[in-house]
């Protein structure tokens, strides 16, 4: 008779630190519901800090001459008092009532976005991206596939979700085509597709939701500050480069020789087979279509040009009665067009498009895919709305501003600061534009007052908001990527994904955070309207010191 085996307690398993991100960031709140709860401590805070008598010296950057005629930043109380406006009194119930649809219409991030997205939704739907990803995808010699694998990848960030929907299954058909490990093809595509995110040659709807939330900071120490959405694109442009070397030596050097050593039923390679990727093909169609939508946006683009260069053209020269340039009032309607000719050129070419209601269906159903970002615009609008009547924020900024000048920290040291910063709260809140309407108003004021120029502030959040996407559980996108690892290694997992991904994490931020420093030493422009350095427009600057 045989004795029972006793019965032994399965062992406890401990948590790494990537558990531990995943169990606290999966108790956080839909990020609207955050935006409330921060609504509510604004109230209360603003009710406390006038019951305490809280105050704070405002402050203005003053631009000082020398003798030698240098220019030089300083810091100059102006004696106005600020003190907390509580939200909890009469008045200040009243306010919160009376302007919570004002709040809502004239947040700046809205009507950009949806304008924005107007276009670029009727170029997503047509299938003119989608068709573009691959056309690229396959035409790719098997030397430069890794590569153009990040190239395909970063650029993607144009379609919205596309890239990470078209592009990981066809670079895991294309890797084990070739007998190389599929599970690197994926690794590659979604270390662009997400992991430079931010990454561009042309502005898109992110280049636009970021301008609007970065000048509700601006405004807070200069009203008449304006971020544009092309403000950052030399210095976006130049990272789809930087990105596409990083990436492709990561997964030479790091992932797939790690991966070498599995099995194909581990997702590791399997010898060269013919994989039939007809299916993922372009059909005669999509190519005509592709052929009319280049010569569309070539159109475009040329008459988009004339506007901002050619004298007495609507675009060319300054704002009637005034110093501000007419260009940059015209951005979001040229990306509009820009996306919107090519689609619809797209769309009669592969008859998606026979009639004008299908151009307004296509707008249509652009709109209901923006209603997420449309309620929580609302919530953010009231915090953001909140946070400037109370002067809660402002008197941070102020306090801030002061300290950090005090400090006399280096801003390369300010700007590695806030990057890590991003890339940390990257980890828990998944939303862009949701961190950023939370940060942008306490740092780019912040930031100005020590000479950082707003679309500093706003690069740097987005180097980090970028690097830490391909790790966090809390990626909405993750799943995605995962069904489609699992089509080939059937046992992997979230640990298996974040294992892969994270040298493209590690590498991204230290490469980037060291190009923005670079960027910054030789004092180069981040883009068209996008300065390096705050300086004070003309209303707020001091006359020079005698």
């Amino acid at each position: 008779m045989t004795t029972p085996s006793p019965t032994v307690a399965p062992a406890k398993r401990r948590r790494g630190v990537l558990d531990l991100i995943e169990f606290i960031g999966n108790k956080l709140p839909d990020p609207a519901i955050i935006f409330m709860i921060g609504a509510a401590l604004v109230i209360a805070l603003s009710a406390f800090g006038a019951a305490q008598g809280w105050s704070v010296e405002e402050l203005r950057p003053v631009v000082r001459v020398d003798d030698a005629g240098q220019r030089s930043m300083i810091l100059e109380k102006t004696g106005t008092i600020l003190r907390p406006v509580s939200l909890m009194s009469a008045d200040g119930v009243y306010w919160m009532i009376s302007t919570m649809v004002s709040n809502f219409i004239n947040f700046p991030p809205l009507g950009i976005v949806l304008v924005g997205m107007l276009g670029i939704g009727v170029a997503e739907r047509t299938g003119m991206i989608e068709a573009s990803l691959k056309a690229m995808m396959l035409v790719t010699p098997l030397k430069l596939l890794t590569p153009m694998m990040v190239f395909l990848g970063v650029l993607s960030s144009l379609g919205s979700d596309a890239g990470y929907i078209i592009l990981p299954p066809l670079a895991a058909a294309l890797y084990k085509s070739v007998g190389r490990s599929p599970l690197a093809g994926i690794a590659a595509v979604f270390a662009g597709v997400s992991g430079g995110f931010s990454a561009n040659f042309f502005p898109s709807g992110g280049d636009v939701v970021m301008a609007g939330l970065t000048n509700v900071g601006a405004h807070i120490i200069d009203p008449g500050y304006n971020v544009v959405a092309t403000a950052n694109i030399f210095f976006m442009s130049a990272s789809v480069f930087l990105l596409t070397f990083v990436g492709w030596a990561v997964t030479a050097w790091f992932v797939e020789p790690r991966l070498a050593n599995r099995t194909p039923e581990e997702g590791g390679p399997s010898p060269a087979q013919k994989v039939d990727l007809s299916a993922e093909g372009l059909s005669g169609a999509e190519k005509r279509g592709l052929l009319l939508a280049f010569l569309a946006i070539v159109v475009t683009l040329g008459i988009g040009a004339a506007c901002i260069f050619a004298p007495g053209w609507p675009l060319y020269g300054k704002v009637p009665g005034g110093a501000l340039a007419r260009w940059p009032q015209g951005v979001v309607p040229l990306v509009f067009f820009a996306f919107l000719a090519p689609g619809v050129a797209y769309g009669v070419a592969t008859g998606t498009v026979k009639k004008g209601a299908n151009v307004i269906h296509l707008m249509v159903e652009s709109m209901k895919a923006m209603g997420p970002i449309i309620v929580l615009a609302f919530f953010a609008a009231q915090f953001i709305g909140y946070f400037n009547h109370s002067n809660i924020g402002r008197m941070m900024a102020m306090a801030g501003g002061e300290a950090l000048a005090s400090a006399e920290m280096p801003q390369e040291l300010l700007i590695l600061v806030f990057v890590a910063l991003s890339a940390f709260f990257n980890l828990f809140i998944g939303s862009m534009s949701a961190k950023y309407a939370i940060l942008a108003p306490i740092f780019v004021p912040m930031f100005m007052l020590v000479g950082i120029s707003p679309e500093m502030t706003q690069m740097s959040y987005r180097i980090g908001d970028s690097v830490t996407n391909i790790i966090t559980p809390l990626n909405s996108y993750m799943v995605i990527i995962l069904v489609v690892m699992q089509r080939f290694a059937p046992k992997g997992g979230m640990g298996t994904m974040i294992a892969m991904m994270l040298p493209y994490t590690v590498c991204f931020l230290l490469a980037w955070s060291a190009m923005i420093i670079i960027w910054l030493e030789f004092g180069w422009d981040l883009g068209i309207g996008g300065p390096l350095q705050y300086v004070p427009s003309e209303a707020i600057s001091a006359p020079a010191a005698p």
